[in-house]
């Protein structure tokens, strides 16, 4: 299943990556908040276990931090 089809089944109208993550990952040398995608430790090593309503959320401080560019709005 695409990334697409995902959010489409969800009634979701944002289209985001599957992750914020930035492929340069600060937390990993002991950083508390990663320098590529401003997530903290604990939501770079939980990602995979949230639901999307965790995910939206942290997507949204992002996006409203300027740390990500915010999602594409489905039409």
């Amino acid at each position: 299943m695409s990334n697409t089809d995902n959010f489409s089944k969800q009634g979701c109208d944002v289209l985001r990556p599957d992750s914020p993550c930035a492929g340069y990952c600060s937390t990993s040398h002991g950083d508390e908040i990663c320098k590529g995608c401003g997530r903290t430790f604990d939501e770079v090593i939980n990602w995979i276990i949230y639901d999307d309503a965790e995910k939206a959320a942290i997507w949204a401080r992002l996006e409203a931090a300027g740390l990500v560019k915010p999602g594409l709005i489905k039409r």
